[in-house]
């Protein structure tokens, strides 16, 4: 349980360090661009290998196909209410050097903001918990996934807030509030789960599978062509392959 407890806290301490390398340091949106294009393609390696796999092996295609369709259209329903709400661009620095963004940024609610990554962190937090329950150890591709994809959403959400006018102060703790969110999260996976049967499990997994491709498609990948231009598709395919590797031998 404690295990579960740590690990979601480490993999969303990225959020916190994309948050000081935004405040800090200026970073080019063609960097940031193609850190998201490696994190999209890292996360869809773990969602194909670690979760529907498992899924199909444990649960069967229908509790899978059940829970993935369920996953991917709760999570477009929550994402069009958050973006309703100001959180559409959560993911968007902003960080041009012709400042075009900075009209559009200006208009988010940071609210709108902090609950789309709130709610993107929980999927993933979930499943990277409930992967201690095969007694192996983290999943090590869950992990790299998880983490490798939050630093870029950390940073361009920090650039959205700081021109809604939010202190650092006040983005830290934002930024610390999701992190604990994610270690809670992480562990009520690890709790939940273990009681359940492996039917129930596949199909939660499914779930949480079909909540991160629809993430990947409606948020991370767009933002990443338009910040990272034609190479984040080699990048991308090179954080799936990336995810193989782990995959095969951790």
């Amino acid at each position: 349980m404690w295990s579960a407890l740590m690990w979601g806290g480490i993999s969303a301490s990225a959020v916190v360090l994309g948050a000081l390398a935004a405040l800090f340091l200026r970073i080019g949106k063609r960097t940031i661009g193609w850190i998201m294009a490696f994190g999209v393609g890292t996360l869809i390696g773990a969602a194909a290998f670690e979760l529907l796999g498992d899924a199909l092996e444990d649960g069967g295609l229908l509790a899978t196909g059940i829970g993935f369709t369920a996953g991917a259209l709760v999570y477009t329903v929550f994402d069009v209410i958050v973006s309703r709400r100001g959180g559409s661009n959560r993911k968007r620095s902003g960080s041009d050097d012709s400042g075009s963004k900075a009209a559009g940024e200006a208009d988010q609610s940071g609210l709108g903001i902090f609950a789309g990554t709130v709610m993107d962190a929980i999927p993933e937090s979930i499943m990277l918990g409930a992967s201690l329950l095969a007694g192996k150890g983290i999943s090590i591709v869950l992990l790299v996934s998880i983490f490798v994809s939050n630093i870029p959403e950390g940073l361009s959400s920090t650039v959205g807030l700081q021109k809604n006018g939010y202190s650092r102060q006040k983005i830290f703790v934002m930024w610390a509030a999701v992190l604990v969110v994610s270690a809670l999260a992480s562990m009520g996976g690890y709790l939940f789960l273990e009681q359940l049967s492996p039917e129930f499990k596949a199909a939660i997994g499914a779930f949480a599978g079909g909540g991160i491709i629809a993430m990947l498609c409606s948020t991370m990948m767009p933002e990443a062509f338009e910040e990272g231009g034609p190479m984040v598709g080699f990048i991308a395919s090179m954080g799936l392959l990336t995810a193989i590797l782990l995959d095969t031998f951790s």
